[in-house]
């Protein structure tokens, strides 16, 4: 096979072959084909996505370090920085579940070490297919397993997410992963290879075959023969990981590094490579140095391998033995396997011959990028403004059957196999807004949470993406937390089709426009591209990550009514909204309606007084309104963790607006409050004076869910429909 065959084989095109082979001035060898294949993927080089994500924006007075390295890095005060990044992992999850989701765990735990600080914090966002399909069962339980797996073993507790089913992710599950870490302002460690002459060290678990050619896996569309790549999932270790992640933490309190990076996608390829290009310096490595469990593996195969937990350090020179005592100390393998050298270039030697000379700037500077062709998709030509359909018969049934869906019913299965409580910081349990941290030491909390509404993205990926990042900060914000910056995970189909591209620029366009306005920069992230199976895409899903700042912890509020008579008030207005509900969902209506317009400057506002209300200790609960509307947002307030209790409310506005869209309507910029009966002129003051819309809807207390006179059902009887469907859903589908 002609060298350009095999090039091509890897993913490169003629052109890019091309441009490779004018610029090094010769054929590249096996081993070089395959470096430059996996950092020339999507997955790796962002060639598809880059020319868009300069129009986010990135900075802002707490940023102290934005994207392009491991993770991103916010101030928040006292000399404490918060580092946190969420990653996808969704190509190996489809494929080996169980793996593919721990691996993602493992890989971004390192992406937050590497920096300097210790993990404290995961989340999650699931995304399934069709919840009665074999297949859907067979993935919730693996991904599930997967990430309790690795997160409770290595002790970092997974304290919150989202799961959302739909048949677009039948083909093509999604598994976003966000880890937050603490660190101090002055022990911040980056990915640089500087120094020449400093010595470059391997250290972790030994190299093999497992993971060879991932990235490039993750820049494919699905086939049927996909699932015959399970060689392609890496395997992971999550004793070694802690073990690794307490020895890098103890050198890192010497004066011993110069800088650190994981091996992540495209292993020892992606770390030396960005290390020397970040630092404008090259590596030659002696490939005959690197630890490995398998006999007979060629420098190819190691370079491309994605064994888990291994990082590569560059050390100053002569200090080579601090790291080595620290390293043996904690039982991980390590070993000098090169050095920083002047000549901007990757050198590979084996037995004393040269395997690779790749100049630095080919591999990664140099890569290729493009700006893609796009074109509005023409199934929006069939997304309608308005529409109606016939008012329910029964609104009891429709309640019941709303919360026992799958997208809104209690997913208690789910996050109780994962230890929320380990290390003692979780402050806010899953089930609320925001998952809650202190940070000891301090008064201080971090709040964070994750969202996207992949329907409404479908129907309008500008609008969909700004309600994402809008009610991302609402969350935080009915914790009590003011909200700061933004992590993300971009997952799209294939971007050579123009319609999955318009969709996301047009993504990219609404998550600016929000984060600008709100003031929450991105600060790191991830694009994973080719999210489909054969011709079937997913839905546009750019899962927003935002953290929240709470300078007193003694202020933090959660989403559940808490006395009898407390007066339940809606902060905000409703409108008739349905495209892209649950409750349309519900009905079986088969059209497609424009999903709920969303006012920034609205938005904004709601969040300023739900802070300002927090802090003056008015209202003791908060909780946005969004998937199931008012209806849900109100039975989610009545299910605390000590049981659930009774309200009755009306709809104030019947004169303005139906029933269905006072129970049912997705709007955005609305949040259901409670407060004591004696705090409510003062609740009335401070909302007047901000001219913000609210209506008093009623009062907690008594045994039923009672809306009107439509609506009269015993709350346990709610409760009851919205917690026990998930099992109910795994238990009957058997395929």
């Amino acid at each position: 096979m002609k060298n350009q065959d095999i090039a091509i084989s890897h993913g490169l095109t003629k052109q890019e072959y091309k441009k490779i082979v004018d610029y090094i001035g010769r054929e590249p060898n096996f081993t070089e084909i395959g470096i430059m294949s996996a950092m020339w993927s999507e997955h790796c080089s962002y060639k598809s996505s880059k020319v868009h994500l300069k129009k986010l924006p990135t900075s802002g007075e707490r940023i102290v370090q934005g994207p392009g390295e491991n993770a991103g890095i916010v101030d928040i005060g006292e000399g404490i920085c918060v580092v946190f990044k969420m990653e996808s992992h969704n190509h190996p999850s489809f494929i080996e579940p169980y793996q593919g989701a721990a691996t993602g765990v493992g890989g971004i735990l390192r992406d937050i070490f590497t920096m300097g600080a210790r993990p404290i914090a995961l989340l999650d966002s699931l995304r399934f297919g069709s919840p009665d399909l074999a297949k859907t069962k067979y993935l919730i339980e693996g991904i599930v397993s997967g990430i309790a797996g690795y997160g409770n073993c290595i002790g970092i507790p997974t304290i919150g997410g989202e799961i959302y089913f739909d048949k677009c992710y039948d083909g093509n599950p999604l598994v976003n992963v966000f880890a937050l870490g603490i660190t101090k302002k002055d022990e911040i460690f980056r990915g640089y290879a500087t120094g020449v002459g400093n010595p470059v060290l391997y250290v972790g678990s030994k190299t093999g075959r497992d993971g060879i050619h991932g990235a490039v896996m993750a820049s494919e569309t699905f086939t049927e023969e996909s699932e015959e790549k399970r060689p392609a999932v890496q395997v992971g270790d999550p004793f070694t990981e802690k073990l690794l992640l307490e020895a890098c933490l103890e050198l890192f309190r010497t004066d011993a590094v110069v800088g650190i990076q994981d091996m992540g996608a495209a292993g020892l390829t992606s770390s030396s490579t960005e290390m020397a290009e970040r630092a404008e310096t090259g590596l030659e490595i002696n490939i005959d140095n690197i630890p490995c469990r398998e006999k007979g593996m060629t420098p190819y195969e190691i370079m491309l391998s994605e064994s888990q937990e291994r990082m590569l350090i560059v050390l100053k020179k002569g200090k080579e033995h601090i790291a080595e005592n620290i390293f043996k100390k904690w039982s991980l393998d390590s070993s000098v396997i090169g050095k920083v050298i002047k000549q901007r270039s990757l050198i590979l030697n084996k037995n004393g011959k040269v395997e690779c000379n790749l100049p630095i700037d080919i591999i990664t500077k140099e890569a290729p990028y493009y700006d893609r062709e796009f074109s509005k998709p023409k199934y929006l030509e069939d997304i309608y403004n308005n529409f109606t359909f016939k008012q329910p018969d029964n609104y009891n049934d429709i309640v019941l059957n709303l919360l026992s869906s799958p997208n809104l019913c209690n997913k208690k299965w789910v996050f109780e196999q994962y230890d929320h409580m380990v290390r003692t910081n979780t402050v806010c349990p899953p089930g609320s807004d925001s998952s809650i941290v202190r940070i000891k030491g301090t008064n201080k909390s971090i709040a964070m949470t994750t969202n996207c509404n992949s329907k409404y993205c479908y129907l309008d990926p500008f609008t969909g993406s700004m309600i994402a990042v809008a009610e991302s900060a609402r969350n935080l914000a009915c914790s009590g937390a003011m909200p700061i910056a933004i992590t993300d995970c971009l997952n799209f189909g294939n971007p050579e089709n123009p319609e999955i591209m318009w969709q996301f620029k047009e993504s990219i366009a609404g998550i600016s426009k929000a984060a600008s306005f709100l003031n929450t920069p991105i600060v790191s992230g991830n694009v994973s591209l080719y999210n489909q199976t054969e011709s079937v895409a997913i839905y546009p899903t750019p899962t927003i990550g935002m953290i929240g700042l709470i300078e007193d912890s003694s202020k933090i509020v959660n989403q559940w009514f808490k006395n009898e008579n407390d007066l339940i008030i809606l902060i905000g207005n409703t409108h008739e909204e349905f495209g892209g509900s649950e409750f349309l969902k519900l009905l079986d209506n088969n059209n497609d309606y424009k999903p709920p317009k969303l006012n920034l400057e609205a938005e904004n506002n709601v969040i300023k007084i739900l802070l300002e209300l927090i802090q003056n200790g008015i209202i003791i609960s908060a909780h946005d309104i969004s998937e199931g509307g008012l209806i849900t947002a109100i039975a989610e307030s009545c299910f605390t963790p000590d049981g659930p209790v009774g309200i009755k409310i009306g709809n104030p506005q019947k004169s303005t607006i139906t029933e269905d869209a006072f129970l049912f309507s997705e709007s955005q910029s609305r949040v259901i409050i409670s407060l004591d009966k004696n705090k409510l002129k003062e609740f009335e003051s401070t909302l007047n004076k901000q001219n913000i819309e609210y209506y008093l809807l009623g009062s907690v207390g008594g045994h039923k869910l009672t809306v009107n006179n439509i609506i009269d059902i015993p709350i346990i009887d709610v409760f009851n429909a919205w917690d026990k469907s998930f099992v109910k859903l795994l238990d009957n589908n058997h395929g």
